[in-house]
């Protein structure tokens, strides 16, 4: 499973981070991911993280 914020929807309200702050940090005003490839052990935080994102910035590939 992959994971991209779109820098052009994120809104920054940092509910990734909060979700998942070990995929997930603010760069300045927006969201991005630390990582490409998401490690099995975050799946699901990833996947509340992407639902809970209000802007739905959040993509997954799987």
């Amino acid at each position: 499973m992959r994971v991209r914020v779109d820098q052009a929807l994120c809104v920054g309200d940092e509910t990734c981070v909060d979700i998942c702050p070990e995929l997930f940090e603010m760069d300045g005003d927006v969201a991005v991911s630390k990582k490409d490839e998401v490690p099995e052990e975050l799946k699901e935080a990833c996947r509340e993280a992407a639902e809970s994102c209000p802007a739905e910035a959040i993509i997954i590939e799987e």
